[in-house]
Formats: C-alpha cells, structure tokens, sequence
C-alpha cells in the first residue's frame, strides 16, 4: 500500500486532474441526481442519501482490494491510480498561484473571476487583500482535505479508505451547508465529513508547525497560534489548519466571508498582518512541504497494515 502512496502522489505532481471523466466529478453528477430524487427537508433522507453516495463507491472498491490482496503489482496499482484520483495537491497549489500571478499583476477583475475554483465565498467585493486571505485559508484547508486526509485513509483502510474518504468530503462539499435547503438534508454529510477529517485536520496542523521553518517562520509561533485559535473556528477542523499556517506565515486569517449573499464571521486566527499577494506564494510552499511529509507518515502507517 505504501508504494502505491507514493505513486499516486508521484501522478498527480506530474499530471495532475485528468481534464476530462474525472471520477469525483462522474461521482458529483450521480450524487446529484440521486438528490433530485430523493430530497426532503429531513435529517432521516439526508443520512439515506449519504449512506447510499458512500455505499456505492467503497462496495467496488473492497471487492477490488479483495481480488487484488494476493497480487502485490496489481494491488499497488489500485492503489496509485485510487490515489491519483482523490488527491488533488498539484491542483490545489496551481489554482492559488495564478490567482496570486493575477494579483501580483494587479488584475483584480481576473483575480476574482479565479477564485470560486478555490473556495466557495463572493469575490464580488473582495479587494487584493480580501482575495490573498481567501486563498491562503483555502491553501491550508484544503491541504488536509485534498492531500493529508485521503493519504491518512489510503494507509488505514487501502483504497476502500481512500475513496469513501473523498466521497464524504464531495459531499459536504455538495450538501454540508448551513443553508435553508441542506441545514437538514446535509446535516448527516456535514457530521460524517467532521468524522473523517478530526485526525488529518489535527496531523495537518502538526505538520505544519514542524514545516515552519521552510518558509521562513517558527514552529513555536505556528504551535502557539494553533493552541490559541485553532478551537475558536466554527469547524471542528479546518481552524486547526488555518490557525497552524496563520502562526508558520506568521499573518492573521479569519474575517467576514460572504457566502449565496448572506455573511458570515470568522474568528481572527493569528497574530500577524493581513496576507499580502506574496504571501500566497509562502502558503502553496508550505503546502508542498507539508505534503511531502504527510506521504512520508502515510508510508510508515501503510508499511504497518
């Protein structure tokens, strides 16, 4: 399992998303045609709904693993080509690049025209500063979602692991919304996404302390500011990751972010100045680093099953 880790890691750097048939956007569209059909405003469809998404994707993918439990080539074949499709690091660093390319070169019409490939708030109002914040909360969030926690599952529970890993984060990412129409029906995804993501998010931020001093900063300020505000943001998980890259980049994240055109606040993570346009830059060499060395831990953990 470990070298198919490895692999699949090794893919997604060199190819990064396949442009086309994409599996988590094949599983998105089937996703949302199910909820078509079975919607109600109820906790009770919404946890239907969710098994069913989950089932449907780690049933083969256990059958896969049992078939190719005997076949070590096969087996971390699986693996990689798993791995490749539910980690998203190159995508994820390209994207708040050349949005900072964008606001180094002063285009802020294009700059927030980029963002939503990023992170679902309004760029409508934002100004380069705003944009710089979005995309460095999204850089550190996502760093756990698209890389650490899908390697922490892949090493835990094979490629059965790492797909219904990303098929709960799809789905909080679909329905896991505070919203009129999902507060009950995504409620389920949203928990189960909390779940899943409660030791990556926590590993993540650990990492991230230890990775510190790669961009410049102190692991004791990225620990400290962790240990302050990584409890006070509304999600159980993403403030530990925030909060870590806050402290190693040494600004302070959190704000008013808009969301369908209804605002919401976020505690201030950090002791620091607001992120500047080249502090983008600062994040995404962070998040390369913390994911070099989150597929070192996930070889141990792989190596060990």
């Amino acid at each position: 399992m470990a070298a198919g880790l490895l692999a699949g890691v090794a893919l997604d750097a060199v190819l990064g998303d396949p442009r086309r048939g994409h599996p988590v956007a094949a599983f998105g569209r089937a996703a949302t045609a199910l909820e078509r059909r079975i919607y109600r405003d109820s906790r009770t469809n919404g946890a239907v709904y969710t098994a069913v998404c989950v089932l449907a994707v780690t049933a083969p993918a256990a059958v896969i693993a049992r078939l190719t439990r005997n076949n070590p080539v096969a087996a971390g074949t699986a693996a990689a080509l798993a791995t490749w499709a539910v980690t998203g690091a190159r995508s994820l660093t390209g994207e708040a690049e050349r949005v900072g390319s964008l606001l180094t070169r002063d285009d802020l019409h294009a700059a927030r025209e980029a963002l939503p490939a990023l992170c679902g708030r309004d760029p409508s109002g934002l100004d380069a500063k705003a944009i710089a914040r979005a995309v460095v909360e999204s850089v550190a969030e996502n760093t756990s979602d698209a890389v650490v926690a899908p390697l922490v599952w892949g090493a835990v529970a094979g490629v059965p692991g790492l797909v219904a890993y990303r098929a709960i984060n799809t789905l909080d990412a679909m329905v896991g919304y505070r919203s009129p129409r999902y507060e009950r029906f995504g409620w389920a995804s949203a928990r189960l996404d909390d779940a899943a993501n409660w030791v990556p998010a926590r590993l993540t931020a650990l990492l991230t302390v230890a990775c510190a001093p790669l961009v410049g900063g102190s692991p004791r300020a990225a620990l400290r500011a962790l240990r302050t505000y990584g409890h006070r943001h509304p999600s159980p998980n993403a403030g530990r990751c925030e909060s870590a890259f806050a402290g190693a980049l040494g600004v302070t994240l959190g704000g008013t972010n808009v969301y369908d055109g209804v605002p919401e606040s976020r505690p201030a993570l950090g002791d620091g100045p607001v992120p500047e346009p080249d502090d983008i830059r600062r994040a995404t060499r962070l998040a390369r680093a913390v994911t070099l060395t989150a597929v070192a831990v996930s070889m141990i953990m792989g190596r060990s099953q």
